[in-house]
């Protein structure tokens, strides 16, 4: 079984910077892309930055030019660092990845972490 664990979240004042971390664990052959989205209170989910195996990056425009995504392929894990943080980007944010366990796997199976809370006062 794989799993997702993210770690980082807390409270920062207006600003201020965060790095996520989310770690990907279990019996794992390949993980494609990663990607990290945010669901605020009271709104849906959205995708916040996405990476791909080979490292190409793309990213929601509220967020341009102040979070960066990157991995450790050797490590299974997704970083997300989060600078001049607004209060606007308080919000859970998770982690997911598409993941092959076995090198027989037809498709990835995309996962999901559990969360973790950003909270950003003003």
């Amino acid at each position: 079984q794989v799993q997702l664990r993210e770690s980082g979240g807390g409270l920062v004042q207006a600003g201020g910077s965060l790095r996520l971390s989310c770690a990907a664990s279990g019996s794992i052959f390949s993980i494609n892309a990663m990607g990290w989205y945010r669901q605020a209170p009271g709104k849906q989910r959205e995708l916040v930055a996405t990476i791909t195996g080979g490292g190409s990056t793309a990213y929601a425009d509220s967020v341009k030019g102040r979070f960066t995504i990157s991995r450790d392929n050797a490590k299974n894990t997704v970083y997300l660092q989060m600078n001049s943080l607004k209060p606007e980007d308080t919000a859970v944010y998770y982690c997911n990845a598409a993941v092959k366990r076995h090198w027989s796997d037809a498709t990835a199976m995309l996962l999901w972490g559990q969360g973790t809370q950003v909270t950003v006062s003003s």
